[in-house]
């Protein structure tokens, strides 16, 4: 398409998907979209990127990158469907990182039918210079339907300077913010089994619970909108490892999620992002506490955990789909950090797939207070049902996150948790569960 062309789309999931050539020296790329009334966003929740990777209304999700030999893509998933009626754009925004678009060769946007896999629009953006933010196209409303039109109009001030055109507050501290004040985490009942290998975390007592109120006070008032953040910590090969403490992140909660896609369509496979629908991964971790105390937090055997009490790591649920916004997640107490030796964060395919081979997965580690950690998982050879994602080592009282990657192939007979465990050294006892 010319730009400043457009073209009807159907109102049905889309796949929106900025690619280009990757070499030596070529900046890393990103995708992100704004949900737009009135020609602004109505909050700040209405900016979906790396960081924020989800509308609420479901109409909008980042799915992570993909590197196929010199060819990267960042992919966005639109379902119009879903589009509040009062939003009557999606401005769909490429911002580069660590130079600018003049050294990024190839650079496109192409909108494909999720269900089909058929493109309905693609732009070829060409003549960029200094320019570290480019809005390359937008979805809009017309008589009834959605439009794509190519855009390319680019910014020299970055996805910061963009996203505050469009009414983002934007905060880029210098230095870790201070914790912001947010209501607890209500801890989850305790699992009814004790994790594999390991005695039960001791339950609490008439002796030690103290008296529930007769009436609950009420709740304080929700803290204001934080500012949106934009810095981020990509794990490499080259740079595998960061400092949790180096980030900000050293109390509060950190979430561990993972969100995946199939490579290809499977006959049967008809999920609403262009076929998960039977996909079923299990986020799990070991871990060994600084008392010695060893474990598995997963959703085998409602071994889910605990946030609050130990192992302080617990399983947000079993999400059986892949269809699910959000994916799965880990949270990891890191108000007690002392208490932790070693986390290992590794994911096993319960059923609809044989090996990562077959998927592109993306893997963030968020801190409630400190930047985001992520990396992809695109690197599979080998016929492997387990990978191990993450090792979090606490080294002189700070967390420090290794990027792992590691696929493992189990030897016959042995479960893929058993693998993680020989591959890793954790020396538990393994017996038969289910979900």
């Amino acid at each position: 398409m010319p730009k400043g062309s457009n073209t009807p789309v159907p109102t049905t999931a889309l796949r929106i998907e900025l690619g280009w050539r990757t070499a030596p020296g070529v900046p890393d790329a990103d995708a992100s979209a704004l949900l737009l009334a009135a020609g602004k966003v109505r909050s700040d929740r209405d900016f979906v990127f790396y960081n924020q990777p989800a509308h609420s209304s479901g109409a909008v999700r980042h799915a992570g990158k993909r590197t196929t030999g010199a060819h990267v893509t960042d992919t966005l998933l639109v379902d119009l469907a879903r589009a509040e009626g009062a939003v009557e754009r999606i401005v769909l925004v490429a911002s580069a990182d660590g130079g600018t678009f003049g050294q990024v060769p190839g650079l496109y946007i192409d909108v494909t039918d999720a269900a089909s896999g058929q493109s309905v629009a693609r732009f070829d953006s060409t003549g960029a210079t200094v320019e570290t933010a480019f809005v390359l196209g937008e979805l809009y409303r017309r008589q009834g339907g959605w439009k794509f039109r190519a855009v390319g109009q680019g910014y020299s001030s970055g996805l910061e300077g963009l996203a505050t055109d469009f009414g983002i507050t934007v905060d880029e501290p210098q230095h870790p913010a201070p914790p912001a004040a947010t209501p607890p985490v209500t801890p989850p009942p305790p699992p009814a089994a004790a994790f594999p290998g390991t005695p039960p975390p001791p339950a609490a007592t008439p002796a030690n619970t103290p008296p529930r109120p007769a009436a609950a006070p009420a709740p304080p008032p929700a803290p204001p909108a934080q500012p949106v953040r934009l810095s981020k910590v990509t794990l490499t090969k080259a740079a595998p490892s960061v400092s949790l403490a180096k980030q900000g992140g050293t109390s509060g909660a950190m979430r561990v999620n993972l969100n995946w896609q199939m490579r290809k369509q499977f006959p049967g496979w008809g999920g609403r992002w262009g076929g998960q629908g039977d996909l079923d991964l299990d986020l799990c971790a070991l871990y060994e506490l600084a008392d010695g105390r060893k474990g598995v937090v997963q959703a085998l055997g409602n071994a889910f955990g605990s946030l609050h009490r130990p192992p302080y790591i617990h399983l947000d649920g079993d999400d059986r789909t892949g269809a699910v916004t959000s994916g799965e997640n880990l949270t990891v107490n890191l108000d007690r950090t002392r208490d932790f030796r070693r986390i290992l964060v590794f994911v096993t395919i319960y059923q609809g797939a044989s090996s990562f081979a077959d998927l592109h997965a993306t893997v963030t580690l968020q801190p409630q207070h400190g930047a985001p950690i992520e990396f992809s998982l695109d690197e599979c050879t080998v016929p492997s049902p387990v990978c191990a994602l993450a090792l979090i080592t606490n080294t002189g009282g700070d967390l420090v996150v290794q990027r792992e990657a590691r696929y493992l192939v189990p030897e016959r007979g042995s479960s893929p948790q058993r693998t993680v465990d020989r591959a890793y050294g954790w020396g538990m006892n393994w017996t038969p569960g289910r979900k």
